[in-house]
């Protein structure tokens, strides 16, 4: 797909303002719509220092075939809205790609993989108040919570904070819980149900209201269990593309027929499959979430 990159280096330079611009003028929609489903593609991996895709350590490093594949991504039927941090979103509204989209702003998280913070995940990405004034349609966090260590009470209160904001602005806020450890020295979540259940009772009960709450959960094993222990609207987690594409996709399409699973946001299973073709791994999704197409 051919992008403008030179276009888009010179407005990052000689006019700044004008990517502003583009997410002010650019084409809005309601978050939902239609048959009230969501297909959200994700991007915002390189900005907690996770570029890696399955063996491949650098596969998200390179930002123009990054910028690439989320084009061709976002072109394809049933392609909600993208999730990004500022730097890909700045990028996509000055390509011009964001018109009749839903923008899920990441408020990202400070803990970076392998640092001795790892667990402090305050946010260092978007905040609920550039949010509003850029017209982004919805927030997300990433919440890990480790009963060991301290760091995760700064991780908490931080997430709190950002749902009072998001419910006092009426900006939807999906949350991503994980209950984690360390193993080894190396952070790890755990996708057991019980686990993915007491972390999203634990974010249910964040801030001083709950009304623009969502959630994004993981597809693990007894998710019927999951999405009894939640009455907010969930999207599904994608997680990464480590496994078998059509075991990955038959799983999603079993957690998406639960009660309240309103979606999928993907990132790396679509954009960086095993095959390499964008095109159909995000088509074979889109009708998953939307059965219509």
């Amino acid at each position: 797909m051919a992008l403008d990159f030179e276009r888009l280096r010179e407005l990052r330079a000689a006019d700044p303002a004008g990517v502003g611009r583009a997410l002010a003028e650019r084409k809005r929609r309601e978050v939902i719509r239609g048959d009230g489903r969501l297909f959200i593609v994700a991007a915002d991996h390189p900005a907690r220092g996770a570029v890696a895709v399955g063996a491949d350590p650098t596969a998200m490093a390179d930002r123009y075939e990054l910028l690439e594949r989320m084009a061709l991504a976002v072109s394809r039927p049933g392609v909600d809205g993208v999730l990004g941090t500022p730097d890909i979103i700045d990028d996509l509204a000055a390509l011009g790609l964001l018109d009749d989209k839903i923008v899920v702003g990441s408020m990202n998280r400070g803990g970076l993989r392998g640092a001795s913070f790892e667990m402090d995940d305050r946010y260092t990405a978007y905040d609920v108040e550039a949010m509003v004034r850029q017209g982004i349609d919805f927030a997300k966090t990433l919440i890990r919570v480790d009963l060991n260590d301290a760091g995760t009470a700064a991780t908490l209160e931080a997430t709190a904070r950002a749902v009072d904001a998001a419910a006092a602005a009426g900006l939807p806020i999906m949350l991503e819980p994980f209950m984690s450890n360390r193993v080894d020295g190396r952070v790890v979540n755990d996708l057991s149900a019980d686990a993915v259940i007491l972390s999203t009772a634990i974010a249910s009960g964040l801030g001083n209201s709950s009304a623009y709450t969502w959630m994004k959960l993981p597809v693990v094993p007894e998710m019927e269990r999951v999405m009894a222990a939640t009455t907010m609207p969930t999207l599904l987690l994608g997680g990464d593309n480590g496994g078998d594409p059509d075991e990955t996709f038959a799983s999603w399409e079993q957690a998406l027929a639960l009660p309240g699973v309103r979606g999928l946001t993907v990132g790396r299973t679509l954009l960086y499959p095993h095959d390499d073709d964008v095109a159909a791994a995000v088509d074979t999704a889109a009708r998953l979430v939307h059965t219509d197409l």
